[in-house]
């Protein structure tokens, strides 16, 4: 009988990250290079860091692994490059090359799931137009899997955490709640559709995003991963010291999200995304609780969130759409910045 993943994995996918607020404590006391190649690194908690190494190219490096979100080895390792792909996409680049990261259990797995993790990061490269040239594994009792990336992006057009400006709109080009629906999944309460929409978007490469984004020149932007959406808008707000304001009933969500998290189905991680935010958000008065903790719910290879200057963003949105990305919607504005760095309302 083949082994479910999700039996050996207490947390997976980006609902395993490290706490933001833990995270950022530690990240203090590290030292920053005086390195003038260096364009974006740690301080401004972007996706990725970005190496100049002429005035025509730079470098997008960055990492990413993590526990089965699935019971499927081969949909294991399509979302989890999926999701190491698209930290380089949210920068403005073209992934290039990447490197497997593999922790394995071979007491407890076959060597068959080994492969077929292997085969569907592998495939979803190649989808990508990248090409895995090496990597690293060890034996270790929970699996783990995902990718180290190398891009490509023109120094002057990198895209990062500063660039949102006030007057802007805000753009999600994936619906919310894979993290609602894997948890409701464990515990009978998303049905089959549900868990396919989960996995099909944690599976869809945020390409098409990147390149429409490019097309625009858009220079604001961040993929919402394992902070959620309220955590990720946050940083982008931090960065570019603006105020962004979302309008949870605009946001798109898989399937039968709501009714999930209605029915008392809301993940751990989402309380500790909660107490990273709460500091520096506003929530408006009579907001939906299902709505507040959907937009702290943690997301595995999410869309892509972009700040879109108002004269473009039907332009921008009607591109998305026509493009595929059918769920894309523009879900708040970017402020002057005012008392908190984040405003949620229904």
């Amino acid at each position: 009988m083949k082994t479910d993943l999700l039996q050996l994995a207490e947390n997976g996918g980006c609902s395993s990250k490290i706490s933001p607020v833990l995270l950022q404590e530690i990240l203090k006391k590290l030292p920053l290079s005086a390195d003038p190649n260096i364009l974006v690194d740690i301080d401004s908690h972007d996706d990725a860091g970005v190496y100049k190494i002429n005035d025509e190219l730079a470098l997008v490096l960055t990492t990413d692994f993590f526990p089965p979100v699935c019971s499927d080895p081969y949909e294991f390792g399509q979302i989890a490059a999926a999701n190491s792909i698209s930290d380089v996409y949210a920068m403005g680049g073209t992934p290039v090359v990447a490197l497997n990261i593999m922790m394995f259990p071979s007491s407890r797995l076959s060597m068959d799931d080994y492969y077929q993790i292997l085969k569907g990061g592998s495939d979803k490269a190649s989808e990508a137009g990248i090409s895995i040239i090496g990597g690293h594994t060890i034996d270790d009792f929970t699996p783990k899997y995902g990718l180290a990336v190398t891009g490509f992006v023109h120094p002057q057009r990198i895209v990062t955490n500063k660039g949102a400006l006030a007057g802007d709109s805000v753009i999600l080009t994936k619906p919310l709640g894979t993290g609602v629906i894997l948890a409701g999944h464990r515990l009978n309460l998303a049905s089959a559709p549900d868990l396919a929409g989960a996995l099909g978007s944690m599976k869809l490469l945020n390409r098409t995003g990147a390149d429409i984004m490019r097309k625009f020149d858009i220079r604001g932007a961040t993929d919402i991963t394992g902070y959620g959406l309220a955590g990720h808008a946050l940083k982008m707000a931090r960065a570019s010291e603006v105020t962004i304001s979302l309008k949870m009933s605009s946001v798109p969500l898989i399937g039968d999200t709501y009714r999930i998290a209605d029915e008392g189905c809301i993940p751990g991680a989402s309380f500790r995304n909660l107490g990273f935010v709460e500091n520096d958000s506003a929530f408006a008065d009579g907001l939906d609780y299902n709505l507040k903790m959907i937009a702290m719910d943690a997301q595995t290879s999410g869309g892509l969130l972009m700040s879109v200057p108002g004269n473009i963003q039907e332009e921008v949105l009607r591109q998305l759409h026509s493009a595929g990305l059918t769920s894309a919607a523009i879900i708040g504005s970017v402020l002057p910045k005012g008392d908190r760095y984040l405003v949620v309302v229904n």
